[in-house]
């Protein structure tokens, strides 16, 4: 069997300034993601690592680690002398990337309930180290990219609430979304600018959910109601309440 994949290559052009990505078949029968790149392309596992490994018969390097932190406090009754090593922290950072080149080729995909899962899975790893690694370095190398998850993370959970033809609930999303992204930007004294990026693509998402909003009669009254209540006006509460009542029974 020959090693060269350059007809599997020349068969799929990488195009510049685009995620390249699509489903295959493998020949174990189960569906794998390709990513394609300018040298070559990465193949990942839909579940699971992407790698499709199990470190030390675990799913992932992170659940690997969980496990000794959960036999640490069980034998010690503690886990304030519980660390990651710097080859700990090193192997915790390799995985992470291999679960953002899938959430990044899920999204492509327009996968968003795999996004969310990776990226959460991620902000976890992030949160692991943050806690538990031995040495400064380590433990703030990864909250550079905090802004940049917490950011598809909320992406992702937007598109899944607006699938549900739920505006109201994925520009909650989004707004709470900007919220942790702020508060990143604080715990670790940066200004915004740091995150200047990422808040602009929520606040641009919420834009388009608030147009998609005002278009959807449903959703536009369960904000004013929201609002009357808020506002403590209740005989227009009554009023809205009736018209929504009225309009959600027309679109049964």
């Amino acid at each position: 069997m020959s090693l060269d994949i350059s007809d599997i290559l020349s068969a799929w052009p990488f195009k510049p300034g685009e995620v390249n990505v699509r489903r295959i078949m493998g020949d174990d029968g189960l569906e794998k993601i390709q990513l394609r790149l300018d040298l070559g392309m990465l193949q990942m596992e839909i579940t699971g690592r992407p790698d499709g490994t199990r470190p030390h018969g675990f799913e992932s390097l992170l659940d690997y680690f969980r496990d000794e932190l959960a036999k640490h406090r069980q034998v010690t009754g503690s886990t304030g002398d519980f660390h990651l090593d710097n080859e700990d922290c090193e192997a915790l950072r390799s995985e992470s990337i291999m679960y953002y080149h899938r959430y990044l080729a899920m999204f492509v995909l327009g996968d968003y309930e795999a996004v969310a899962g990776d990226t959460k899975r991620n902000l976890e790893l992030f949160d692991f180290c943050l806690t538990y690694a031995e040495d400064d370095q380590d433990r703030y190398y990864l909250e550079q990219y905090r802004p940049y998850v917490q950011m598809m993370y909320t992406r992702a959970r937007a598109r899944l609430a607006m699938e549900r033809h739920s505006a109201t609930e994925a520009l909650g999303i989004v707004r709470a979304g900007i919220k942790d992204i702020q508060k990143t930007c604080e715990e670790f004294e940066q200004g915004e600018d740091v995150a200047g990026t990422e808040l602009a693509v929520l606040k641009a998402l919420a834009s388009e959910i608030e147009s998609r909003e005002q278009l959807d009669p449903v959703a536009r009254l369960r904000k004013q109601l929201r609002e009357a209540i808020e506002e403590e006006r209740y005989e227009d509460a009554a009023d809205i309440r009736d018209e929504l009542d009225r309009v959600e029974h027309q679109a049964e």
